[in-house]
């Protein structure tokens, strides 16, 4: 008998907390007293739907007293997809409260397009200051320019769905910079006027299509970096030299080759003519043979060589002689 009081007894306390968590009764009741109209079987539902009741509920109060009563099934619903509740409800009451036009439909797409949506108003109310990295830019004069900026933006709610993050406005920030020091005639224009970059990159429009609105860009620092036109100069005198000095060895090693071709040419003449001297005395035997050379003849041709060369030997000079 005891064991089974105590089955019977374990039995009712299993019923009894199935049935609290079937029905929560503490919650329905404090929707009840926040005069939020929710039924008791419609929270038993939600436990079927795996939507937890108490989120529902709370954020049904929360909207209820702010003044912005908002359905149950559309809290369900946006619960179902993926959302935050509770962080669309606190976005609601802020926007309200700071007279920011935002509906349920427009926040909750943005809290499933990924983005904070609490954090959105927030940034629409106070606006933040990005800084940019350092820029490097190069004036008309050739002195290179290095530029930090601080833009101040706000959030722009109806471009947060589809709008660009913050890469983009500091991407088209730097594009901006750079154009307008590139057309600066002067480095010096530049360091003496900064707000005129600020002008010209305010009147770009650059937040076209971004999930910020720019508000202000304030140049924060210019330091003067390298010279690059005289370093483009030297680049091109060194290149210009280079290129001479390979034209000129090219130069010097088709003349190195001629000369030899040259000197090739006339050591081959010459073998040509000692070739052809040394067929003289062959000449001359074979003519003594056949009887068309006679003795007179050598003798006068003897002569005739011996006089040539006295001739020669005569009008040297003193000098040439060795």
């Amino acid at each position: 008998m005891e064991f089974l009081t105590v089955v019977f007894a374990g039995l009712i306390i299993f019923v009894v907390l199935v049935l609290f968590w079937l029905l929560p009764i503490p919650l329905w009741l404090s929707a009840k007293f926040a005069n939020v109209n929710v039924s008791l079987l419609q929270l038993v539902f939600m436990r079927f739907r795996r939507v937890p009741p108490s989120t529902i509920v709370n954020a049904m109060v929360t909207s209820h007293k702010a003044g912005l009563p908002i359905e149950r099934d559309m809290l369900e619903a946006h619960y179902l997809a993926g959302g935050n509740v509770e962080r669309v409800i606190r976005a609601l009451i802020s926007a309200d409260k700071a007279n920011i036009g935002l509906d349920f439909k427009a926040a909750t797409a943005i809290d499933l397009a990924g983005r904070d949506v609490f954090e959105a108003v927030q940034l629409s109310v106070n606006p933040k200051v990005i800084e940019s990295p350092p820029v490097t830019a190069v004036a008309k004069d050739g002195i290179q320019l290095i530029t930090k900026a601080r833009v101040t933006v706000r959030a722009n709610i109806k471009q947060l769905v589809g709008g660009a993050g913050e890469e983009t406005v500091l991407a088209r920030v730097g594009e901006g910079i750079v154009t307008s020091i590139g057309s600066a005639e002067s480095h010096k224009s530049v360091m003496e006027n900064p707000d005129s970059i600020s002008k010209v990159v305010l009147a770009k429009g650059l937040d076209s299509g971004t999930a910020f609105e720019i508000l202000s860009i304030d140049i924060a620092d210019i330091d003067i970096g390298k010279n690059i036109g005289a370093s483009l100069q030297m680049d091109q005198a060194n290149a210009d030299k280079n290129i001479a000095q390979a034209k000129a060895e090219e130069r010097r090693a088709m003349a190195i080759a001629l000369e030899q071709e040259m000197k090739a040419k006339a050591q081959e003449a010459r073998a040509r003519v000692i070739e052809a001297e040394a067929q003289i005395p062959i000449a001359i035997s074979e003519a003594f043979k056949n009887g068309q050379l006679g003795v007179m003849d050598y003798y006068k041709m003897q002569n005739l060589q011996a006089d040539t060369s006295m001739r020669e030997n005569i009008g040297k000079n003193p000098g040439d002689k060795k």
